[in-house]
């Protein structure tokens, strides 16, 4: 790639059932003034969506071959859409692996869709994280806060006992190599943050990893166990931009209440680049041109930010 060329950024269609492919469309003008999209799908499957969508697809879209021709079903959860929305994420990494993109954003999947069609995976994360043997780093948000989770698709009643001082002190290592040298609030597990072991003892856990990471990195870079309750009030959040969550909604549910429309969801720790928006495929509204577009951009604002 020629250095006056704009960054290439491979597109993962997602669930075609979807918002995903609307969004896309919607976008695109203002997408190729900031960068070269390559959207992961055949030529049929993106004729078919926009036809639905009664739109015409741009004149200076690129794709990348997907195999497989099969009807759209707004809506509805269905495996062979499933599958399809798999193929194309693994085609735009094998894009990235093979420098033909500097980074993957992608559009909603359906999980249950995925499950379907017999993807033993939870998620985009999940497959990443199988795929290239890393620990990665599931990391929701935009600049004014971002949430890192500790633990992501767990059941709750498995979440204490994943919390430990050494999977703690890996995980805040690989997120300060990540993010760089940036004050972070690590949320305690318990209500008060355990009261000094009075509603748990968790937190002497995650405590003892902020110390040894904070040592080893020589700043005090990580702080808590921060009482949960207080950690996404408007004063406490004047002092952080990032928060490591020690599991799902802890860190989602404020997240999605302040910046639901604008977050978007970056994958740390691999060693390729990986933006996506923070929602789902948001059936109830699929081809019936509602989407909302602003996290998509800010995806591939926040790609581009990493290349």
């Amino acid at each position: 790639m020629q250095k006056q060329d704009k960054p290439r950024i491979a597109i993962s269609v997602g669930d075609l059932n979807g918002v995903g492919i609307e969004i896309a469309l919607k976008c695109h003008k203002d997408v190729v003034s900031i960068c070269e999209p390559v959207y992961c799908i055949n030529s049929h499957m993106l004729e078919h969506a926009a036809k639905l969508l009664h739109v015409e697809i741009p004149q200076n879209v690129i794709t990348s071959h997907v195999g497989g021709i099969f009807t759209i079903k707004p809506g509805q959860v269905d495996a062979t859409c499933g599958k399809y929305s798999h193929d194309s994420f693994m085609h735009a990494i094998t894009l990235c692996k093979e420098k033909k993109a500097q980074a993957v954003v992608t559009m909603p999947i359906h999980k249950e869709a995925w499950m379907r069609a017999g993807l033993n995976y939870v998620g985009h994360t999940d497959l990443l994280r199988k795929l290239f043997k890393k620990d990665a780093i599931m990391m929701l948000g935009c600049e004014q806060m971002y949430v890192a989770l500790y633990t992501e698709h767990m059941p709750l009643k498995e979440v204490p006992k994943a919390i430990s001082e050494e999977k703690l002190f890996t995980f805040f290592m690989n997120f300060h190599k990540s993010i760089g040298d940036e004050k972070v609030a690590v949320l305690g597990l318990n209500p008060h943050a355990g009261d000094n072991g009075v509603l748990g003892n968790e937190e002497k856990e995650i405590e003892k990893a902020i110390k040894r990471v904070n040592t080893l990195v020589g700043k005090e870079l990580f702080f808590g166990a921060v009482v949960p309750d207080i950690a996404f009030t408007p004063h406490f959040r004047k002092n952080y931009t990032y928060f490591i969550a020690m599991y799902h909604d802890q860190g989602l549910g404020p997240l999605k209440a302040l910046y639901f429309d604008e977050s978007v969801n970056v994958s740390l720790n691999l060693p390729i680049i990986r933006t996506s928006v923070d929602h789902g495929t948001a059936f109830d509204i699929a081809y019936k041109n509602k989407a909302n577009t602003l996290s998509y951009m800010n995806a591939i604002k926040s790609a581009l930010s990493f290349i």
